[in-house]
């Protein structure tokens, strides 16, 4: 099931993916000042669906920039996480994002999405 929030990911734009497993964020293109309201209200819709079990994973994968507003609307997301019990993981990160976490010291909140073993010998 697929939940628009903000309308379609399009240039800046953010879906939510309601999944088997997981609950995908995925925001496109920028997230500054003036489009940080709708990684917020994707993230606040996607934690409605999301459990202990089915942990929200952000795909940063189609991002190109994440400022302060960013990274604010992720740790207000996390913070609402946590006290559901709830996992918040970042998938394909770039450099840009890594470095933002990085320099200000929440990297070690957000850790790396690793897709479940298809059961199948690597």
């Amino acid at each position: 099931m697929t939940v628009n929030p903000s309308g379609p990911a399009g240039e800046n734009g953010v879906r939510v993916d309601v999944l088997d497993q997981t609950v995908a964020v995925r925001p496109v293109g920028e997230i500054d000042l003036a489009t940080g309201p709708h990684l917020s209200h994707a993230l606040a819709e996607a934690l409605r669906h999301a459990s202990p079990a089915r942990p929200l994973v952000v795909d940063c994968s189609r991002l190109t920039f994440c400022d302060s507003a960013g990274l604010n609307a992720l740790l207000v997301a996390r913070r609402t996480a946590q006290k559901a019990g709830i996992d918040i993981r970042l998938d394909s990160p770039n450099r840009q994002m890594q470095r933002l976490l990085d320099m200000t010291g929440t990297l070690p909140l957000f850790p790396l999405h690793t897709p479940p073993s298809n059961g199948t010998p690597g």
